[in-house]
This record gives C-alpha cells, structure tokens and sequence, in this order.
C-alpha cells in the first residue's frame, strides 16, 4: 500500500495551488498529485491558442518536472480517482494502485457535456478540455475546410475564433438568443457578435440541433427550422459538469457539485474540495453556486490547503464572484461580477457604436455589485476586490462611473492590506 500524507487529486490550477500553500507552512509531510492528463501540468485557457497554432504544448507548461522534485511531490500522470474507502482513507486509481492518506482534496475539474442530440454519439466529433483535445482538434483542422461549432459559451467562442484563424470557415450554432449567455447582458453580446460576423465567422442563434448525422466527408447538422448545415469538422462545446462517479459509497454530499463548506471541507472527515468540482458559497447569497473560473479555482485551492495543513492565516472563503476577461479579434470583453440588473439594483450604463465601446456599472447602496465592459480601459481583478471588500464608493461615485479604472487604482491603493 502506498502512503502519503496530501493527497490532492486534479493538477490544474486548484491543486497546483493547494501545493504551493502547504509548502508553505509544512515544507516536509509527502504530497502526491494525481492527474488523468499524461501532459505536464497547464492552463485549459490556452488551449485554442494551441488550436490555432499560436502557441504549442510545450511551451505553455505551469511546472516543470524539476518543480515537483524541488518540493517533495510524487507527481502520478496519465491517471486518475476512480473510488475512495473514506473509513481506512484509501484512494484507488485507475491504475489499479491505491493510496493511503490522510488528507485528500478533490480538484478533479469538470468534463464536457455531450448533448443528447440523435445521431451525435455515432458521429466523430471533438471537445476542447484538455491538452490531447487541443491536440486532435488542431491535427484535424489542418485537413477540414469547414467547422462547425455547437455552443456559444466561452470555450465555443475561443474554439471557433482559433479555428477561423487557422483558416476555416466556421459556423456557431447556439441554443440562446445570444452568445455568452451569463457573461454579458444581450447588448454588450451583439457587439461581439457582430466582431465575429465581421471576422467571417457565421452566427446561428436562436436555433436547436435536432439530428447530427455521419457522412463521408464529415457531417449533416440539421436545425429545428429544418435547415441544415454541413461539415467536416465538429466542435461539441455546450458547457461541462464535474465527473462525481469516484465518490459513490462515500458520504460527500452532492449537488452540482461537491458541495463544501468555507474551508473547502466536505461533509466527509478528511476530504476537502477545490476548483471546477467544487458547489461553494455564493457571494451574494445563501445558496452554494458552481462557478468554474480560473481565479475562483486558485483561491478555494489556497483556502483547501491552508486549511489541510492548519495555516493559521487561513481566512474563511467569502463566496464565488464571477470574473471573466474575453479577448477576441483584437478587442476585450469584461465581466466581473453580476451582469443583469434586478430591481434592487441601480443600473448605469454608456455606449459609443462608432469605436464598438460599451460600459455597465451594476451598483446596490453605491457598493459595486457588476460591471462589463467591452473595449474599455478596465482592471477586472481591481474590480473584483473592490466587490470583494464591498468598497463604499459614495464619495467617489461620479469619479468612479466616469472613471472606474483611475478611480477603482486610487481606491485600491487607498485600503489595500
């Protein structure tokens, strides 16, 4: 039986944080990783650019090998949790080995959803998740002229644009009236479409896949209004869920997710959860929410760890803000925060159609509570601690709306700790 005192299954942002914090304060106690990619650990957000041949595998590594010698971690890749004994604390692994521990936390990540379309599953099609997913996709664009991408979500919109730059003709299909849906409010989505219609890729919105079918050269995609498109080149992007099989016969609750606490704690002793997996806090409200973005990954694998391994400086986790920043063709998007209006909030917004520009400022009790933006001067991760701290921003309320960059700096550099 193999033994380790961390065991941290997932090596993406959640768990290479969680390894940095506990070195932190425990410099010795043996950690493994585990991690089902035979890649070395990378951001999933480079992963169209690896599409479009703007950056390879090899050069976008977050820790090389040395790294984990340095800091007495057994790195296990090409691998993965497939069942936990939570009464003797053992982990097994596909592999068939299993490990002991005596503190394990769940950053696992989240796998693509596959619609239950007719005629997708005998259809060779493609998702963008991982690095070998990169790999195949950019291998196959190569030899296809015409793409076609089902989802407007994040993912979709990077896979489509990177494979428009690698030279095809790309179609998006989207269920939703807009793309981005959840991200941007229906008028700063239009500006990025018509970004993308400009740039020669075709936008279907409003419009359910009905039957996708196989043929020589690729694929039919059939529509609800009847009409259908072809392809040889299939990209599946309609939004991941987390793989939550490894877990049945434990007592972690589930949800969506994996449902923590603000220390990242299942309900199960010894477990913790951090990341894409993981159903925390929300902070706006009561409910625990999925939110599966980057920053919100390194901060739950920071409180996990601190947690773990006892870190007296460990602060509780205040609950999940959205924030997202979006470059495409050459302009950025920003969301941080809530994007649609409610009545208990007062909404103020500023256009200019000629330079593509958009801003809107979501305030409660002139607390910032959202802003997006598209093609603005804009810090997300200044706006994201002014939400965070729940900065009051009335004496500089109208400095703010006509300035928030300047003015959310000052702020910043006024009450940082």
């Amino acid at each position: 039986m193999n033994t380790t005192h961390y065991l941290i299954a997932g090596a993406s942002h959640a768990g290479l944080e969680a390894v940095h914090r506990i070195r932190l304060v425990d410099e010795t106690s043996p950690i493994t990783l585990v991690t089902r990619d035979a890649h070395a650990p990378y951001s999933p957000t480079i992963l169209p650019y690896v599409v479009s041949g703007q950056s390879v595998p090899e050069r976008v590594v977050l820790r090389k090998a040395d790294y984990f010698t340095q800091h007495n971690v057994t790195l296990i890749s090409d691998n993965e949790l497939v069942a936990i004994n939570e009464n003797d604390r053992v982990a097994s692994l596909k592999s068939g080995d299993q490990w002991q521990y005596e503190k394990l936390l769940l950053a696992t990540g989240a796998d693509p959803i596959i619609p239950p379309i007719p005629g997708l599953s005998e259809t060779p099609f493609h998702v963008l998740r991982t690095m070998q997913h990169a790999i195949d996709l950019r291998e196959h664009a190569g030899k296809a002229k015409r793409a076609v991408v089902l989802g407007a979500g994040l993912i979709g919109m990077h896979g489509a644009e990177n494979l428009r730059h690698a030279g095809l003709d790309v179609t998006i299909v989207e269920m939703c009236d807009q793309v981005l849906p959840g991200y941007f409010d229906p008028r700063a989505a239009s500006v990025i479409e018509t970004a993308f219609n400009d740039n020669g890729i075709h936008m279907v919105m409003g419009s359910r896949v009905v039957k996708v079918e196989s043929q020589d050269s690729g694929c039919r995609i059939t529509l609800e209004n009847g009409n259908s498109l072809e392809a040889d080149l299939l990209l599946v992007a309609t939004g991941v869920k987390p793989q939550l099989d490894y877990l049945k016969g434990t007592s972690v609750q589930v949800d969506q997710g994996v449902l923590v606490d603000r220390n990242m704690r299942t309900d199960a002793p010894n477990i913790w959860a951090a990341g894409d997996v993981a159903q925390a806090a929300d902070f706006y409200g009561e409910d625990k929410v999925m939110m599966g973005i980057l920053p919100d990954a390194v901060t739950q694998g920071a409180i996990a760890a601190m947690d773990m391994a006892e870190d007296h400086a460990l602060a509780p986790y205040v609950g999940g803000v959205p924030i997202n920043t979006y470059t495409f063709f050459g302009q950025q998007a920003i969301s941080v925060g809530q994007c649609m209006a409610d009545a208990q909030l007062e909404e103020l917004t500023r256009t200019d159609d000629d330079n593509q520009r958009y801003l809107k400022i979501l305030l409660k009790d002139n607390r910032l509570h959202g802003i997006s933006s598209i093609n603005e001067e804009m810090d997300a991760g200044i706006m994201w601690q002014l939400i965070l701290r729940k900065i009051d921003l009335t004496p500089v309320k109208d400095a703010f709306i006509a300035r928030p960059l300047e003015t959310g700096r000052a702020l910043m550099s006024s009450t940082w700790r």
